[in-house]
């Protein structure tokens, strides 16, 4: 049986007395960390400069930090509310200022996105992986203490731990251990809003070393609100849903667009006519056969991360074929306190039929190539990406200028796995467009310095504009069909450099039915569907009350007119003339701006008042 404790602080003494002075530790990704024991090591590293200490994990979770007094007040209450009492990680504020002792060293391999940007420690340490790869990155960095959240439970009286959100590397390096490629100790903390998850992740007590188990540790897992979806999303996953074949596999990636996918999805199977109309009007001329019928066969779920997506699929009856007993298979999990809830609360029936996985068998081939080939049948492997070349390649994961956004995690993985699998697409989706400052920049360049994915793996790329078909075409054909998905405001000086570098005929012209791909005809596509209900911001539900949903959008546009000083005092004059109506009146309030009471207070009543005008005219 394990050791067990009550305090961090003795499961840290505990460790280094075990281990020694050079602690190699790892650390699931995301929400499978266990704060408090990290904590107590790095505590013990901090006073003791004679312990090394380095960390080797991915997706640090931070709450959210504001910026001014009405992102303070909107958002103050939601932490409370969604994070309570979630122990910040000791070493995330350290590193970010440049605080770290020389005797801890944080190493990473992929970053919440755009949060460790320009901060060095960060950056000069982050590990460019494929997600299979970082468990024999960190065997071979020494690892000898893993440290991991797991949820408990008895069974004919002996506890019984699951892995839960993070079998992804934690079962890899657990099988190289069984197979005396690596020695190290498994310790976890428990946590009971955890849910257990059974299959490979349900281990017997002794795999584990220590324990922390307490009253006094547990604590709110993360939970980050769903955001709302936007039209160019809703388009984006609109135009993916319609790419789905019935029986197929199903992987989409994280945020926004995996939501707009699954709804889109959603609509295809309760109301097809409705989704045909709508994919009409979207995609009058599609570049590929649309896929419009219900769901018959329904799919089968393989993906890295499992989302409250998966869970709405499940739910519709869009997610149920079967593969090993399973319709979805994942390797962790991240999401709202909803998503956790419902897990909690399956069935064990219900629960048996999500399995977690290590990494290796989500992302991978390799190990069972047949049997692995034969259950991942017209595989749709979905993810995002920042950027695209004309020419095919996509950016993901860092800058031109090495400064690394997010990282590679399994995209490539996805990506090799279409190409391998007979009747796979990988479908990379992007934004058309940017705005930095108060400029708009398309999101397809003619070139760019960096890449993620190389251009003689293109496939399909989507926009908000449509679907381009580019797997085994001639470069220029490639080019054709990307100016296509491009927004018009770009699509003449793009085309242009692709002629002058000699990749394009001198006599190609873009198609006049392309020439209108602009957000206005996006919005009027979508109206009747958003006014009929069918693309609800939030179609899964949502952790905002009905009074922050409103505020959402007005704060977006305040955010972006702060590059804009005419815009800005265009609100700040319609705000101090207008007058609010009684349900603003209520989201001032929740602002505690109902009542101003100082000059600055004033000024961001009548911002907020004119935002909140704004937004609902759109």
């Amino acid at each position: 049986m394990p050791k067990q404790f009550t305090d961090p602080e003795s499961i840290a003494e505990d460790i280094i007395r075990d281990v020694g002075t050079n602690l190699v530790v790892g650390l699931p990704l995301g929400l499978g960390k266990a704060n408090h024991i990290v904590n107590a090591l790095y505590a013990r590293a901090a006073a003791d400069r004679s312990i090394k200490l380095t960390l080797f994990s991915a997706l640090t979770l931070e709450k959210p930090r504001p910026k001014n007094l009405v992102q303070w007040r909107f958002i103050a209450p939601v932490i409370d509310r969604l994070f309570g009492d979630y122990p910040d990680l000791a070493y995330a504020q350290p590193l970010r200022e440049g605080r770290l002792p020389p005797n801890i060293r944080v190493i990473e391999f992929f970053f919440l996105a755009g949060r460790w940007m320009h901060v060095a420690a960060a950056q000069q340490n982050y590990i460019s992986a494929n997600y299979t790869h970082a468990a024999s990155y960190i065997l071979a960095q020494g690892l000898n203490v893993v440290t991991q959240l797991v949820a408990k439970r008895a069974v004919d009286g002996a506890p019984r731990y699951s892995l839960s959100c993070n079998t992804d590397t934690t079962l890899d390096i657990l099988k190289a251990r069984r197979e005396g490629r690596a020695s190290f100790k498994l310790i976890g903390q428990v946590n009971s809003e955890l849910p257990f998850m059974p299959g490979e992740g349900d281990l017997p007590a002794d795999e584990f070393a220590g324990i922390l188990d307490a009253p006094e540790t547990e604590f709110s897992l993360f939970a980050p609100p769903a955001e709302p979806i936007s039209d160019t999303r809703y388009a984006i996953g609109l135009n993916a849903a319609a790419l789905v074949r019935d029986g197929g596999t199903l992987q989409i990636g994280i945020g926004q667009l995996g939501d707009a996918v699954a709804q889109g999805l959603v609509i295809r199977h309760r109301d097809p006519t409705q989704f045909c109309e709508i994919m009409k009007r979207l995609a009058p001329q599609p570049s590929l056969p649309l896929e419009i019928s219900p769901f018959d066969k329904g799919l089968y779920g393989l993906s890295e991360m499992v989302t409250e997506a998966f869970i709405a699929l499940i739910e519709a009856g869009v997610l149920k074929r079967e593969v090993n007993g399973a319709i979805l298979h994942g390797a962790f999990f991240l999401g709202p306190k909803a998503f956790y809830r419902s897990l909690r609360e399956m069935t064990p029936a219900q629960i048996a039929r999500i399995q977690m996985m290590p990494v290796s068998f989500t992302n991978e081939l390799y190990g069972d190539e047949a049997t692995r080939s034969k259950a991942r049948v017209d595989a749709r492997f979905i993810n995002n990406v920042m950027m695209a070349t004309l020419l095919g390649a996509a950016i993901s994961d860092s800058l031109e200028d090495g400064q690394v956004v997010s990282g590679v995690g399994g995209q490539y993985n996805f990506v090799a796995q279409a190409f391998a699998l007979r009747g796979a697409r990988s479908i990379l989706a992007l934004e058309a467009t940017r705005t930095s400052g108060t400029r708009v920049q398309s999101n397809i360049r003619w070139e760019y310095g960096h890449e993620t994915i190389p251009r003689h793996l293109r496939d399909v790329f989507i926009t908000e504009y449509g679907v381009a078909d580019i797997r085994g075409k001639s470069d220029a054909d490639v080019i054709a069909a990307m100016l296509e998905i491009t927004d018009s405001r770009f699509q003449d000086e793009l085309a242009r450099a692709a002629k002058d570098a000699g990749k394009l005929p001198k006599i190609y012209e873009i198609p006049a039915g392309r020439r209108e791909n602009v957000p206005e005809r996006i919005a009027e596509v979508l109206k009747s569907a958003r006014e009929a209900g069918l693309l609800p911001s939030f179609p899964f539900g949502s952790d905002f009350t009905d009074v922050e949903q409103r505020l959402i959008p007005a704060l977006e546009i305040l955010q972006a007119a702060q590059a804009e000083p005419l815009r800005l005092a265009r609100l700040l004059w319609q705000g101090f003339v207008g007058k609010p109506d009684a349900a603003d009146e209520k989201c001032l309030a929740r602002l505690g701006l109902d009542r101003p009471t100082t000059p600055p207070e004033r000024a961001y009543r009548a911002l907020v008042s004119a935002a909140l005008a704004e937004s609902r005219a759109q």
